[in-house]
């Protein structure tokens, strides 16, 4: 019934789970959301309560588990304006493949995000899957990371945690992923500051320019945290506007230098042909993570 709000809350270990339904879909997005995932809080605000920023879909496939887990990350330059929505679509495909699709939410720039607060974020939703894997029947055994444009670096970083040094935020991850995928990822967070890349988006998730702030881009930039030790797909468009193809291409040669597995998979199209699940794009990324069904 439009206009009727219902909430199930529960609680389990430290976090409260909750299944929500809102009054009336806005978008496309949000009818596939109430259609089918479980949305969770995986963090509380100063006041304890559950914070709507730090929440997850889950989307379950069929069948027993345990699950091969991928956590999905959206996009929008780390903007307030542009939310987990994005990346319905690709969540529901995943869970119709086989996988439970952790489709996450952060705090992003606008909304009480940036330096630390989102990387604070992505960890902690990461690391939750730990409190979900026994009731949700989860294999973290067979994590992968993918993630969109400023997701897709979120998506690298996220796997590149255990590079990070002690007291940085994200620093000993709980779970550790065995592959990243980077679809149009922003890899490179100084050369993306230096070259604007989402104009002003670098240097305001972090607060700062490189030289200003370089200790946080050696902490947030997935290019200064090699070698990985996971395996690393990227998937770009050749004609992608926003995010240029050079950012894929110099971290896989990078990151091949460094001795790490990447595969590199340059498709025709733009930017968000990502987000369709009937792209050639998306067939790329998923193709990349069936090696480790």
């Amino acid at each position: 019934m439009v206009g009727l709000v219902a909430a199930v809350v529960v609680v389990v270990g430290a976090g409260l789970l909750f299944a929500v339904r809102s009054p009336g879909p806005q978008n496309a997005g949000e009818r596939v959301r109430r259609a089918g995932a479980e949305t969770i809080s995986y963090g509380v605000d100063d006041t304890g309560k559950a914070d709507p920023q730090r929440v997850a879909d889950l989307w379950l496939p069929e069948g027993s588990g345990p699950h091969p887990v991928a956590v999905v990350i959206h996009g929008g330059f780390w903007r307030a304006e542009y939310s987990r929505d994005l990346m319905d679509e690709v969540s529901a495909d995943l869970a119709r493949r086989g996988w439970a699709a952790w489709n996450i939410e952060y705090r992003r720039v606008g909304s009480g995000g940036g330096w630390p607060q989102t990387f604070e974020d992505v960890a902690a939703a990461v690391d939750y899957l730990k409190t979900l894997a026994g009731s949700r029947s989860l294999d973290l055994g067979r994590v992968v990371t993918i993630g969109h444009s400023a997701g897709g670096h979120l998506a690298l970083w996220a796997a590149s945690r255990h590079r990070i040094a002690a007291g940085e935020p994200g620093a000993d991850p709980a779970v550790r992923p065995r592959m990243a995928v980077g679809q149009a990822a922003v890899s490179n967070l100084a050369e993306a500051a230096r070259a604007r890349v989402g104009g002003t988006a670098v240097p305001s998730l972090l607060g700062g320019m490189p030289d200003a702030v370089g200790e946080r881009y050696a902490t947030a930039s997935p290019a200064e945290l090699l070698p990985t030790g996971v395996a690393l797909l990227l998937v770009h468009g050749r004609d992608d506007d926003l995010v240029p193809l050079s950012q894929s291409e110099g971290y896989a040669a990078a990151a091949r230098g460094s001795g790490d597995s990447v595969d590199l998979e340059i498709r025709d199209g733009g930017h968000f042909e990502h987000l369709d699940p009937d792209s050639e794009m998306w067939a790329a990324a998923v193709s990349g993570i069936g090696r480790i069904r």
